[in-house]
C-alpha cells in the first residue's frame, strides 16, 4: 500500500469478473483503478470473484488500486474484505453508507486484518460513496466518527433512484447533494470528495460539462465507468496552463508584497488578498503533485 501523495482525479471502475477489462484498466492512465465486487458482479458470481479481484492485487498497476466491495448490510460484505484485504491492496470503496456505526463497524474489521496480516496499521484508505437521502441526511454524523476516512464520492445514479430524481443532462437536481457533499467533508477536515460517474458513455460534451460543474462544486475528481472517459476526466481536474501561469505570478507577487509589509496588491488588474493567493497556492501545489506522478510513470 501507498503513502505517497498522489493526484485523484479519475477512479475508473473495472468488472472484478472480467479478467481482460481489469488486465486493461491496471494499464490505463486512471489515478486509481477500482476492482468492482458489487454492481457489476451478478449475486451469484460474486464470491467466486473474490479470488479473482484478490489475484489482480499482486500486478503490477499504473495508478492505485481500490476494491468496491458490497455494502455493509450485506451477506457479501465481510466476505469480501477477508479476501481482499492484503498487500498490493490501496482501499477500499464502501457503497450506500448511511450511518457512522456501520462505517465504523468496516474500520474495526480493517483493523483487526491489518494486524492479523502484518499490514501498515490504518494504512488500507477506506472511502464511502454517499448515495440514498439517509446517507446524505447523516452525513456530518458519519464524518465525525473518528474513522480512517479521508475522503468520500457521491453516487448519483443509486441516488436518484433512491428519491424517485429524474438524472438529466444538465444536472440541475445534483446541486444540493453536491454542495452538501463538499460542505460537509471541509467541516470534517478531510480532502474534497469524489464526484459521481457519467453514465453517458457516447456523451463526451456531457462527461466534460459533469466534471466542470463538479470541479466548480469543489470536487477533486471524478469516478469513470469507461476507459475513453479517463483523458477528459484528468484534463478537467489537472490546472490549465493559463491557470498555472496565473497562481505561479500571484503567489511570486503576494510573497514580495509581504517582504515588503503588504497584505494587499493589484495583480493583472485584479485585487489579490490572502483568500486569492491560497487559492492560487493550491493551484501550485496541485500541479506539482500531478507533475510528480506523471513524472514517475
Amino acid at each position: 500500500m501507498s503513502t505517497e501523495v498522489r493526484p485523484l482525479r479519475s477512479f475508473l471502475f473495472a468488472p472484478g469478473n472480467h479478467a481482460r477489462r481489469v488486465e486493461k484498466a491496471l494499464s490505463l492512465d486512471a489515478d486509481a483503478v477500482i476492482l468492482d465486487l458489487e454492481d457489476a458482479v451478478a449475486t451469484a458470481e460474486k464470491p467466486a470473484t473474490r479470488e479473482a479481484v484478490a489475484a489482480a492485487l499482486e500486478r503490477p498497476r499504473r495508478g492505485l488500486l481500490y476494491v468496491r466491495v458490497n455494502a455493509v448490510d450485506t451477506e457479501f460484505c465481510y466476505g469480501d474484505l477477508l479476501a481482499v484485504v492484503r498487500p498490493g491492496l490501496d482501499g477500499i470503496i464502501l457503497p450506500k453508507v448511511e450511518s457512522a456505526a456501520g462505517l465504523a463497524t468496516i474500520d474495526w474489521l480493517l483493523a483487526q486484518l491489518e494486524r492479523d496480516r502484518g499490514l501498515p496499521p490504518g494504512g488500507t484508505d477506506l472511502i464511502p460513496i454517499i448515495e440514498t437521502a439517509r446517507g446524505l441526511d447523516r452525513l456530518g454524523a458519519i464524518l465525525v466518527s473518528g474513522t480512517r476516512v479521508r475522503r468520500v464520492a457521491f453516487g448519483a445514479g443509486d441516488f436518484t433512484l433512491d428519491v424517485n430524481m429524474a438524472w438529466s443532462r444538465d444536472e440541475a437536481e445534483l446541486a444540493h447533494a453536491r454542495a452538501v457533499i463538499v460542505t460537509a467533508s471541509r467541516a470534517a477536515g478531510i480532502e474534497a470528495p469524489l464526484d459521481t460517474v457519467w453514465v453517458e458513455l457516447t456523451d463526451r460534451d456531457g462527461l466534460e460539462a459533469s466534471a466542470r460543474t463538479a470541479l466548480g462544486f469543489g470536487f477533486q475528481g471524478k469516478m469513470c465507468i469507461h476507459p475513453d472517459q479517463i483523458a477528459v476526466v484528468n484534463r478537467v481536474f489537472t490546472p490549465s496552463d493559463e491557470e498555472i501561469a496565473s497562481a505561479e505570478r500571484i503567489v511570486a507577487a503576494f510573497a514580495k508584497a509581504e517582504a515588503d509589509g503588504s497584505a494587499a496588491i493589484q495583480l493583472d488588474g485584479k485585487f489579490i488578498d490572502y483568500p486569492i493567493v491560497y487559492r492560487a497556492r493550491r493551484v501550485v501545489q496541485r500541479i506539482a503533485t500531478i507533475r510528480r506522478r506523471e513524472g514517475a510513470l
